[in-house]
């Protein structure tokens, strides 16, 4: 009971501190700040403490939770000066959306599986967001592009959607191909770009098939990337701009064996 005594009063103290700098005899920059203008370090937090998750860096992940704790706040203290909402609003109508998507820890419902729980999560969703008209509606519109194909994919998957079997999703992917070659020779740079997007829909939803996380494949792809691509500058006895493609490649797969 200590313990939360004292979560709470650092919290608190928080708060405070936030309301502090955002007065008349607080800082300047902060003062200026809007929903709009802290939007980019919204997400650049997001990804910072994401980045210490994959480190398994706890010393880092919790410096970037503070980070995105101060994101929280702040937006907080905004809305409340001009008397939209303000944290404790967040915080209970969080407190009371998880209290009511659990209703097999906070009520008489029976589960036998995760599965079973994801289920009535999502159908408790849809009973709370009863606006929503389509399939469609509440995708994000500023996550990754790679993450809103999964989105969409689920989303439309979950009314019957779907490829009969794998075979046909890549037969589709190679099709995708084929439509992307024959806009290159079009010379259509709107066109290209379309089938080039079509390419990257069908093997995003080639992964949830799979049931992979496309984004986490791709993130892991490019640190693979980055860290082979390291080690071949380690390794080149000359200037990177001086090699040719037959050294480049030679380079590349010793690289490959290092790393």
């Amino acid at each position: 009971m200590h313990e939360v005594k004292t979560m709470h009063k650092n919290l608190e103290e928080l708060i405070k501190t936030v309301e502090i700098l955002r007065s008349e005899n607080g800082c300047q920059w902060d003062r200026e700040q809007t929903h709009q203008t802290l939007r980019p370090n919204m997400i650049e937090e997001a990804y910072e403490a994401v980045d210490a998750i994959d480190d398994n860096d706890m010393k880092h992940l919790r410096e970037e939770l503070g980070d995105v704790l101060l994101q929280v706040v702040l937006h907080s203290q905004i809305a409340k000066e001009e008397n939209a909402f303000d944290i404790e609003d967040v915080a209970k109508e969080l407190n009371e959306k998880l209290i009511h998507r659990h209703p097999h820890v906070f009520g008489n419902e029976k589960v036998s599986s995760t599965d079973e729980i994801l289920e009535n999560w999502e159908k408790l969703k849809k009973e709370e967001k009863t606006h929503r008209k389509s399939q469609m509606d509440g995708i994000s519109k500023a996550q990754s592009a790679l993450m809103s194909a999964q989105k969409i994919s689920k989303r439309a998957v979950k009314v019957g959607f779907e490829w009969p079997d794998e075979k046909t999703l890549y037969e589709c992917i190679f099709s995708e191909f084929d439509e992307f070659k024959e806009a290159c020779q079009e010379k259509n740079l709107e066109h290209m770009e379309e089938e080039i997007g079509d390419i990257f829909f069908a093997v995003v939803n080639l992964a949830r098939w799979n049931k992979l996380d496309a984004e986490q494949a791709l993130l892991k792809s490019n640190k693979k990337f980055m860290k082979r691509f390291r080690k071949m500058e380690e390794l080149a006895t000359k200037p990177l701009e001086n090699y040719s493609f037959e050294e480049f490649d030679a380079l590349w797969k010793e690289a490959k064996l290092k790393v």
